[in-house]
């Protein structure tokens, strides 16, 4: 029998079942079919299936080949048969691969305690209040809303973008330029690719950061050259072959300070005089402590920067929601088509409705109040050790004496801790001494944790 879909068209048990009922007879060609899709696991245990007339009907066959064909596999134990539960696939041991042996060395991954930067404490995602305004989005949106629209994203969400980030962030930012994108990630990716259509070839960063960021420029053609770094910070002495650069002014990551006052004027003056591209990383500029919240330095001049901003520290990386405010001649070459409506619309809901704010204002109490009881616990039990970048952000760096880097992380894990040395963030070409530190994310901890976390963090210092 040719291959077919089962497609039920009506009543409870209206389920697609994909199945191929090949063979010399219909009932055994069916039988074989069910038998190899259970044994398979095709079919999990507890899975409902179609009524024998549903099936059959799919199928075109009779109906009692169908019921003939469930009772042998029922008697055979691959299926059960309850009066008002239908048929379902039996709770029994399927075979599968081989078990790998469980290693004896735990990766940083499956530690019990994490401070690994780049995660808030996602425990605290604003469950009910996201399930509230995603329904009052869906009640409210268009019809066309669902369809495939301006691959730049919904102009709800870009509306409300530009009124919270010309608010709170001093961006200057108009619908019309506003791109959302599905993470900052996919954003570079988008801009890198753009920058090597325009004929580009250097882009420069921090003398620290993420990997990912440099790979995915590699992938879109530019090579990566780092900027050096002193006392007071990034430098921004741009070098000669640099067509943009990529930075995190309002917080260095991971070093964790502000790019000074005369820095930012020195890029906005190189981009100007060279016609470069400064592509503004603020992956946390909302969480400030000590004073107000450094501006945007896409404020100083919006025609050279492109403002990156993401949802992924604010309220969770699952999300994968970020956005993009870019100078009016690159707006027709980024297009992401990437990110779900449904989630758009919500955002923009939570934007308007004050929500997002009164998260944002929440999360910052409750990170402010981690980062106190880090610099408590350390003064109090790692006196030597000195704590950098605490200003604002979700992590902090821990100087350590020198040479005692890899040591320390190995004993973190001895610990139970997962946390990274500040070597991992270091650019391939940086050509200056490492410095020993730990990077610290103290927003990554969920709060039953956050305790035990720390504990196992002095215990690891020396």
């Amino acid at each position: 029998m040719a291959e077919r879909r089962s497609t039920s068209r009506s009543g409870p048990q209206g389920i697609d079942l994909h199945l191929d009922p090949a063979g010399p007879g219909l009932r055994r060609g069916l039988t074989d079919a069910l038998r190899e899709a259970v044994r398979t696991g095709r079919l999990a245990p507890g899975t409902r299936l179609p009524s024998s007339r549903s099936l059959a009907g799919d199928l075109g066959i009779a109906r009692n080949t169908v019921a003939d064909a469930y009772a042998d596999l029922t008697a055979e134990g691959w299926l059960t048969a309850r009066q008002g539960s239908g048929t379902r696939v039996a709770d029994r041991a399927v075979p599968g691969p081989p078990a790998r042996p469980v290693s004896a060395r735990r990766t940083p991954g499956r530690l019990p305690y994490s401070l690994v930067p780049g995660t808030p404490d996602l425990a605290s995602f604003p469950r009910a209040e996201w399930l509230r305004a995603t329904r009052r989005a869906l009640a409210a949106a268009p019809h066309e809303a669902f369809g495939y629209g301006d691959p730049r994203g919904r102009p709800e969400l870009r509306t409300a973008l530009a009124g919270y980030l010309a608010r709170v962030r001093g961006v200057r930012a108009d619908p019309e330029r506003v791109v959302v994108c599905s993470g900052f990630a996919h954003g570079l990716q988008l801009l890198c690719e753009v920058l090597r259509a325009r004929g580009a070839r250097t882009l420069a960063v921090e003398s620290h950061g993420l990997d990912v960021h440099w790979d995915l420029a590699a992938r879109a053609g530019l090579r990566t050259v780092p900027l050096p770094h002193d006392d007071l910070g990034t430098r921004t002495e741009i070098p000669a072959d640099a067509d943009a650069v990529l930075l995190s002014p309002a917080h260095q990551f991971p070093m964790g300070g502000a790019l000074r006052p005369g820095r930012r004027a020195a890029v906005i003056d190189w981009a100007r005089r060279t016609g470069g591209l400064i592509l503004e990383d603020d992956y946390d500029g909302e969480f400030r402590y000590d004073r107000q919240a450094v501006g945007a330095l896409q404020d100083l001049d919006p025609d050279h920067v492109v403002y990156l901003g993401t949802a992924s520290k604010s309220l969770a990386p699952g999300l994968r929601l970020g956005w993009m405010v870019v100078p009016p001649r690159l707006v027709p070459d980024v297009t992401p088509h990437s990110v779900s409506v449904v989630e758009q619309l919500t955002l923009a809901e939570f934007l308007t409705s004050g929500a997002y704010d009164r998260h944002v204002r929440a999360a910052r109490l409750r990170y402010r109040r981690r980062r106190d009881a880090l610099v408590q616990a350390l003064a109090d039990r790692a006196p030597d050790v000195h704590v950098t970048g605490i200003a604002a952000g979700l992590h902090a760096v821990l100087q350590l004496p020198p040479g005692t880097e890899q040591s320390v992380v190995q004993a973190a894990t001895w610990q139970g801790l997962a946390v990274h040395g500040l070597t991992y963030y270091r650019h391939p070409a940086t050509g200056t001494t490492p410095t020993d530190a730990l990077v610290v994310g103290y927003g990554t901890p969920p709060d039953h944790a956050w305790a035990g976390t720390l504990d196992a963090l002095c215990r690891a210092l020396p």
